[in-house]
C-alpha cells in the first residue's frame, strides 16, 4: 500500500488562494475515480475538486473556511501500490495515522494475516464462529434516530441558511433534526421527513412561541457568505455612495408588457420589465458614459466602457451573486429575456462560470415584490453606479386635473461620488424614467 497526496490544485487566473467551502468525504471513506473531494472557492466561482485516484482517505489537510494556498496539502489518500510519497512519514501523516486507526477501528474487523497463521486448534475452535456469521458489510446504516435526541446537546447542528430558516418557519429546532448530507448537513428532505413524522416531534404550536428561549448559535462566516461581506465593506470602505430616488409612472409600460406577451409570449417567452429596464439603460448611458464605467482608484483612472454589460444581482441559497449580462446593448427585448433567465438559473444551481460571474460595468438589483418604498443598494465595485428598482404599486394621481389610478414605481439608484456628480446622477435617472414611461422611445434610434 502506499500513500497518495492530493495538492491543492491551480485553479488558473494567477490565483495564489483558495478557500476550503466543503468536504465530500471523511477520513476512513473509501473514493474512487473523478469523485468530487471537496469543493473550494475563488473570488468568482465554486470549484470541485476531484479525486485522481482510488483508495481509502487517510487525513484531510483543511478545515471548513479556511484559506489554502495552491500546492497545498488537501487531502491523502491510501492506495494500491507506492503512490506518490515515497519519502519517510511526515508529522502530517503521523497525526493523520490515529485519525484513520480510528475510522477503520469503526469498521467490523476482518480475519486478519495473524489469524489465518494461528495454530491448527485455535483456528478449529473459531471455525464455526467465522462460518456461521453472515458477511457485515463495511458501513452499517446508523440507527434511527431517537425523538429529541437526534445528536448529543454539546453538538451544534449543520445546515444552510435556507435550511435554517425554512425550520423556523417551520417551528422545528434543528438540533433534533438527523442530517442525512455530508458531515452530518441538515438537507430540506431531512426537514420533510421530520415533519411527517408525527409521533415525538417537539411540539410547534402556539403555546411553544412564547416559551422563553436562551439558546445561541454560532455560524461561522465562510465561503460565499464570506466573500459577500468583505465585497460590501470593501465597497462601502472606499466608494462615497449618494442614492438617487424618482418615481416613475410604469402604467404604459405594463401595458406594453402584457400587449407583447399576450402577442409573443407563447413562442418567444415572457418579459418581465428587467428587459425593459435593460434597455432604457443601454440608452441613457449613450448620453451619460460617465455612469457605464469603473473606477480603479488606486490608479487614478476611470474607464467609460462602450459594451454594456449589466450584472444582475441575483438572491441564492447560498447568499447574493451578480451574473453579467454581456453586450446588453446588441440584444432585443426576448434575447435579453432568455440570458437573464439563464444567468438566474445558473446561478441558483451553483452553475455559472466565472466569467458569466464578472465584469459587469453597471448593475441592476431588484427585490421584485419585496421591493419596498426606498432602497439604498451598495455599488459593486468597482462600478460606479447601480440600478435599484423597488415594487410597482397602483396609486390614485392627478393627470389632466383628474384622480386616476396608475401604476407607479420608485428607483433607488446609488453612484460613487468621486466621479459621478449629483448633476449628472440625477439626469441619468430622468433619462431612464422618460424611457419608460413613454416605452414607444424605447425603440426609436
Amino acid at each position: 500500500m502506499g500513500i497518495h497526496v492530493i495538492k491543492m490544485p491551480d485553479i488558473g487566473e494567477g490565483i495564489a488562494e483558495v478557500e476550503l467551502v466543503a468536504w465530500h468525504v471523511k477520513p476512513g471513506d473509501t473514493v474512487v475515480e473523478d469523485q468530487t473531494l471537496a469543493d473550494v472557492m475563488t473570488d468568482k466561482a465554486t470549484v470541485e475538486v476531484p479525486s485522481p485516484v482510488v483508495g481509502t482517505v487517510m487525513a484531510l489537510g483543511g478545515e471548513i473556511g479556511q484559506v489554502m494556498a495552491v500546492g497545498s496539502e488537501l487531502i491523502r489518500i491510501e492506495v494500491e501500490g507506492a503512490g506518490n510519497v515515497r519519502e519517510a512519514p511526515t508529522a502530517a501523516a503521523g497525526a493523520a495515522a490515529p485519525a484513520a486507526a480510528a475510522a477503520r477501528a469503526a469498521a467490523p474487523a476482518a480475519p486478519s494475516a495473524a489469524a489465518a497463521a494461528a495454530p491448527a486448534s485455535q483456528a478449529g475452535a473459531r471455525a464455526p464462529a467465522v462460518a456461521t456469521a453472515p458477511p457485515t458489510p463495511p458501513r452499517t446504516a446508523a440507527p434511527a434516530p431517537v425523538a429529541h435526541a437526534a445528536r448529543q446537546s454539546g453538538d451544534k447542528p449543520v445546515a444552510s441558511p435556507a435550511v435554517r430558516r425554512r425550520a423556523w418557519d417551520l417551528g422545528i429546532e434543528l438540533q433534533f433534526v438527523p442530517g442525512s448530507g455530508t458531515a452530518g448537513r441538515i438537507t430540506h428532505e431531512d426537514l420533510d421527513a421530520y415533519a411527517a413524522r408525527a409521533p415525538g416531534t417537539p411540539p410547534s404550536t402556539a403555546g411553544a412561541r412564547y416559551a422563553e428561549r436562551n439558546d445561541e448559535e454560532a455560524m461561522p462566516v465562510i465561503g460565499l457568505r464570506r466573500r459577500i461581506a468583505q465585497r460590501m465593506q470593501e465597497a462601502k470602505r472606499r466608494i462615497p455612495h449618494f442614492t438617487y430616488v424618482e418615481e416613475i409612472d410604469v402604467t404604459e409600460l405594463e401595458t406594453l408588457r402584457a400587449r407583447l406577451n399576450a402577442l409573443h409570449g407563447a413562442e418567444r417567452g415572457r418579459l418581465t420589465l428587467l428587459p425593459l429596464l435593460a434597455r432604457a439603460i443601454v440608452l441613457a448611458v449613450r448620453e451619460f458614459p460617465q455612469i457605464n464605467a469603473r473606477f480603479d482608484d488606486e490608479a487614478g483612472i476611470v474607464t467609460r466602457h462602450g459594451a454594456v454589460h449589466i450584472g444582475i444581482a441575483t438572491q441564492t441559497d447560498a447568499g447574493l451573486t451578480v451574473p453579467v449580462l454581456r453586450h446588453a446593448e446588441a440584444r432585443d427585448l426576448w434575447a435579453t429575456a432568455a440570458e437573464i433567465a439563464r444567468l438566474a438559473d445558473a446561478a441558483r444551481t451553483a452553475r455559472a462560470s466565472r466569467e458569466e460571474l464578472g465584469g459587469s460595468t453597471i448593475t441592476v438589483t431588484s427585490l421584485g415584490a419585496l421591493g419596498g418604498i426606498v432602497t439604498t443598494p451598495v455599488i459593486n465595485h468597482p462600478e460606479v453606479a447601480i440600478v435599484g428598482v423597488n415594487r410597482i404599486v397602483e396609486r390614485p394621481m392627478m393627470r389632466g386635473g383628474a384622480v386616476v389610478p396608475r401604476l407607479m414605481m420608485n428607483l433607488s439608484s446609488s453612484f460613487d461620488h468621486r466621479v459621478v456628480d449629483g448633476a449628472h446622477a440625477a439626469a441619468f435617472v430622468q433619462a431612464v424614467r422618460g424611457l419608460l414611461e413613454c416605452p414607444a422611445t424605447l425603440f426609436v434610434e
